[in-house]
């Protein structure tokens, strides 16, 4: 696991303070864990600041700005991603993204990050597809897709009668293996880790359960929420159990070394 970058690093902590302010100070003294500078932690929060990605919250604090805020708020439901799901019934959501353009970067950025974000993978060129177990269904994956960034004008809609071998190639697309056995994976990191913290630093603990705690929500957060038999969803809410037991410990880590965030 690499060092975060300073753009990262203080935009994970804005989001863990949930809309408490995070001043210039704490971001300083989090980032000298990783050996950034304090120079390098001020520049980025000035060009931060000019993107709309944070604002002022009084003299030497900030908050998240309107350029991230929508954002952090949907990302802010990780803990609840099981509460998504819905029994499958073979149908699938499907978006076309034919129509549309790519010459505008920033919206293809948006757009890719939207479909990411909801597990939808590419069946065809510009048609893309995730299994319909999403609680709410087209209406609901709609709603979120457009708040994610999503053009308006891009079709939303369940397909319940692909032929047999379109079917096939769609529950192909995700890896389903790699995904059940990155769940085992990634749980026996998080419990060997918290098996031993208490043997560390306070440092080295908040340093290393950023990194791995980092890891291991976006994980979940990327995670397509398969239903059975595509993977094994017992193993993913296992996988899930022990990212939260871990957060809950990562906070109370970062309190200790941060007082006045409140974490």
């Amino acid at each position: 696991m690499s060092s975060p970058a300073p753009k990262s690093l203080i935009l994970n902590l804005m989001r863990a303070a949930e809309g408490r302010p995070v001043t210039a100070a704490d971001a300083v003294t989090s980032a000298a864990l990783f050996g950034i500078r304090e120079n390098s932690v001020r520049v980025t929060l000035v060009r931060l600041a000019a993107a709309g990605m944070i604002e002022s919250a009084g003299r030497g604090t900030y908050k998240l700005g309107p350029q991230a805020a929508d954002l952090a708020q949907d990302l802010s439901g990780w803990r609840h991603t099981e509460d998504r799901v819905t029994d499958w019934s073979g149908a699938w959501l499907m978006v076309s993204t034919g129509a549309l353009g790519r010459s505008d970067r920033v919206a293809l950025r948006r757009r890719d990050r939207a479909l990411a974000l909801l597990g939808f993978k590419a069946l065809d060129s510009g048609l893309y597809v995730r299994p319909d177990n999403l609680k709410g269904h087209a209406n609901a994956a709609r709603d979120r897709l457009r708040r994610l960034g999503l053009e308006s004008t891009a079709p939303v809609f369940t397909a319940t009668d692909l032929d047999a071998e379109l079917d096939a190639r769609a529950r192909t697309l995700w890896q389903n293996e790699a995904l059940t056995q990155g769940y085992i994976q990634t749980r026996q990191k998080l419990e060997q880790w918290l098996s031993r913290w208490h043997e560390l630093e306070l440092d080295v603990a908040a340093r290393e359960c950023y990194l791995l705690g980092n890891e291991s929500i976006r994980q979940l957060i990327f995670d397509p929420l398969l239903p059975d038999p595509l993977v094994d969803s017992q193993v993913r809410h296992d996988f899930t159990q022990s990212v939260l037991a871990f957060d809950q410990t990562g906070h109370e880590i970062w309190r200790k070394l941060l007082p006045s965030m409140n974490l």
